[in-house]
C-alpha cells in the first residue's frame, strides 16, 4: 500500500480563504483518499505550484453533443448506445479540465444513473456523478422530448417517486421555458408552485435534493417558495427575489457559459435561439453579479451539452465569466469546490482537501485568487489520487 507525500505547494483547501504556503498533504494511493499518515513511500515536491480541490460542475448534460453532430440535447434521436458513447467521451473531457465531480441534470435512458454506479464501484475512471435521470416537465414544456411530461400534483408526485425508485440523487424540475427550445420564452411559467412543491417534498423525504430550471422572475420565485435546493440559470432577478434566496439559503447555479457559447456562434444556430440568448445576456450577467455581491450562495455549473457549450474548456471558463459578472475570485473558487459539494450532498467525500476525502485535486502554475484564468492554463489533475493522463 503506497502513500505519497505532496509537499511545499501553496494550497487552497476549500476551507481557507487564501492559498496556504508550504502546505503538505498525503494521499493513500490504494484507497484514493487523503490521509494523515506520517509514514510515506514517496514524495512529490510541488514547490512554486498552486493546488486546489478538483472542481465540481453542478449542471451538466453528459449525454448531449454540443455540436449536434451525433445527437442534439433533448432529442429523441439520442438512443441509449449513442447517449452512452457521448457521456463516456464527455466525462473524460470534464476530467481533463479539472472537474472531478458532476451533477447531471437531464439524461436519457438512465445513462447517468448507470454510469454513476459504475464510477462508485471503481469500474469507471471518471468524475463522480450525482444523477437526476430524466427531468420532470409539463406536457409540451422545456426539454419535453427527453423528460417525463407531468401535469398536476398527483402526476408530479408519481413520477418523482418513479425517479427515486430508480435511485436518482436529485430531481430536476422545469419551472419556466428557456432558450434552447422553440415556442417558449424564459418568462413562461411551466410547472406550477404546487407541482414543484410536490416533487421537492418527495425528494426531501428521501434525503435527496431537487433543483429547478428557472429563468424568469415569477418562475424563480415559485421554485424558491416550493423549497428547491438550487435554482439553475436565475436570469432575471430583482431585489425581492435576491432577498428570498438569502432568507432560504438556496443556491444559484448561474451557467453563464450557456448563453455565452450561443452568442459566440450566432451564425450557425437557429434564429429563435440566438434572439432569446442575445436578449437575456445582459440581464443574466447583471443578476448573477448582484446576487454574488449580496452574498447569495453560488455553485458552479455550465449547462454543458447545450449548443456549442463544450465539456473540455467551459468549466474553467465559467469561473472567469462569474468573476466578470461581479463575483470575487474567492466566491468563485468556493462555488466550484466546497459550495457545490454542499449542494450536491457530497461534502463528506469531495470539495475540500482534508483527510478521508477523495484525493481529487488540481495542480496549477499560477494563483487563481490573483487571476482566475490560471485554471484555464495547463494543469495536472488528480482523481482519487491518480493522475489524469
Amino acid at each position: 500500500m503506497t502513500k505519497t507525500l505532496y509537499k511545499n505547494a501553496q494550497v487552497f483547501t476549500g476551507k481557507n480563504e487564501e492559498f496556504t504556503a508550504g502546505f503538505n498533504f498525503v494521499v493513500d494511493d490504494e484507497t484514493g483518499t487523503f490521509t494523515q499518515d506520517e509514514q510515506v513511500d514517496q514524495t512529490v515536491d510541488l514547490a512554486g505550484q498552486y493546488v486546489m480541490p478538483g472542481m465540481i460542475n453542478a449542471h451538466t448534460h453528459i449525454v448531449a453533443d454540443p455540436y449536434a453532430k451525433i445527437a442534439q440535447l433533448g432529442s429523441p434521436d439520442a438512443t441509449a448506445p449513442t447517449a452512452t458513447f457521448l457521456a463516456l467521451s464527455n466525462l473524460q473531457k470534464l476530467l481533463a479540465d479539472g472537474v472531478t465531480y458532476i451533477r447531471d441534470v437531464g439524461s436519457v435512458s438512465d445513462v447517468d444513473l448507470e454510469l454513476a454506479a459504475l464510477e462508485r464501484q471503481g469500474d469507471l475512471f471518471a468524475p463522480g456523478i450525482i444523477a437526476s435521470g430524466s427531468p420532470l416537465t409539463m406536457t409540451g414544456g422545456h426539454f419535453s422530448e427527453a423528460a417525463y411530461e407531468v401535469d398536476g400534483v398527483d402526476e408530479v408526485r408519481k413520477y418523482a417517486r418513479v425517479l427515486l425508485k430508480k435511485g436518482v440523487d436529485n430531481i430536476k424540475l422545469m419551472a419556466t421555458g428557456g432558450v434552447s427550445f422553440n415556442g417558449e420564452t424564459p418568462h413562461d411559467i411551466q410547472l406550477t408552485e404546487p407541482e414543484l412543491k410536490a416533487a421537492v417534498e418527495e425528494a426531501h423525504h428521501k434525503g435527496r435534493t431537487a433543483n429547478a430550471h428557472a429563468q424568469g422572475t415569477v418562475g424563480i420565485q415559485n421554485a424558491l417558495r416550493a423549497g428547491v435546493d438550487s435554482v439553475e440559470h436565475a436570469v432575471y432577478l430583482d431585489d425581492e427575489t435576491i432577498d428570498m434566496f438569502l432568507q432560504k439559503g438556496t443556491y444559484i447555479v448561474p451557467t453563464l457559459a450557456a448563453p455565452w457559447a450561443i452568442n459566440q456562434n450566432t451564425e450557425q444556430l437557429p434564429d429563435f435561439m440566438v434572439e432569446k440568448s442575445l436578449g437575456l445576456e445582459k440581464a443574466h450577467i447583471k443578476s448573477i453579479g448582484k446576487a454574488a455581491q449580496a452574498g447569495v450562495k453560488l455553485a458552479m455549473g455550465t449547462d454543458s451539452g447545450t449548443a456549442f457549450n463544450n465539456f473540455d474548456k467551459n468549466s474553467s471558463l465559467e469561473l472567469e465569466l462569474m468573476v466578470n459578472a461581479g463575483a470575487t475570485n474567492l466566491q468563485v473558487l468556493q462555488a466550484a469546490t466546497i459550495n457545490a459539494a454542499n449542494l450536491l450532498q457530497v461534502a463528506d467525500r469531495a470539495g475540500t482537501i482534508e483527510p478521508n476525502k477523495f484525493a481529487d485535486f488540481i495542480v496549477l502554475a499560477d494563483n487563481p485568487l490573483a487571476d482566475i484564468k490560471a485554471i484555464q492554463k495547463e494543469k495536472t489533475v488528480y482523481k482519487k489520487g491518480k493522475e489524469v493522463k
